[in-house]
């Protein structure tokens, strides 16, 4: 128990990120009552586009959605996934399995060069999770200011 509780109080852990996103995810979901007012609406102009995606001098890269309804539906998608689990692929199992699946067993190597691996494996996604939580964070955060200034202000 002393290790959750210490895990949660440390604001660089995988929890704390997790936690951020989320509760961005749910504000947002809390925010937006009338989703589909966001149909049609551009995700983002050019100007504020560009100051999110250059953060951490990171290259932007062009976003699949057309509009910000479907980037809500997106954010909301991701925050399920991680609450509940990815439940079953269309090629038919878990992510996990799959993933298990796909690993290719090492050729010549012992139990010692298998754990460097993993390790680094680990702390190769560890990071890439890390970066994606951030990002998708501040895109829930954006979006959630968004819309109370464009939509939400005018019904005001």
């Amino acid at each position: 128990m002393q290790l959750s509780n210490d895990a949660q109080c440390n604001k660089h852990s995988l929890l704390n990120v997790m936690n951020r996103f989320i509760a961005a995810a749910n504000n947002m979901d809390e925010t937006i009552m009338v989703p589909s007012l966001l149909r049609d609406v551009p995700l983002e102009d050019q100007d504020s586009q560009a100051s999110v995606s250059h953060n951490n001098n990171e290259p932007s890269f062009p976003s699949k959605q057309r509009d910000m309804y479907e980037h809500y539906l997106l954010l909301k998608s991701i925050k399920n996934d991680m609450e509940w689990g990815l439940l079953k692929r269309e090629m038919g199992g878990s992510f996990l399995e799959m993933a298990v699946k796909h690993e290719e067993p090492p050729v010549n190597g012992g139990a010692a060069e298998e754990g460097t691996d993993l390790e680094g494996q680990f702390h190769y996604h560890l990071h890439g999770l890390f970066a994606v939580l951030s990002k998708l964070t501040v895109q829930a955060d954006h979006l959630t200011n968004r819309y109370k200034r464009e939509i939400g202000g005018s019904s005001l």
